[in-house]
């Protein structure tokens, strides 16, 4: 199974200024444990989000705090 970015493609991530507007199987810039990562959301459930990767791997729950930006390009 192949991710939906591949190490060493480039990214475009915008800076989050509403958390209302993600959605599920969105691609997030987000903290996790002290460290900086792009991850799928999995489920919504108001004020938190259910994070994980593109193998069914399941992080855990973020807040909004913890969401930096939306990526909403992968060049090929």
């Amino acid at each position: 199974m192949t991710g939906r970015i591949e190490s060493g493609q480039l990214c475009t991530v915008e800076p989050l200024t509403d958390p209302s507007t993600l959605q599920v199987d969105d691609i997030v810039l987000c903290k996790v444990k002290g460290a900086e990562y792009l991850h799928l959301i999995k489920a919504i459930q108001e004020p938190r989000f259910q994070i994980g990767n593109n193998r069914g791997y399941i992080n855990g729950w973020i807040g909004p705090d913890s969401i930096f930006g939306k990526c909403v390009k992968i060049e090929p």
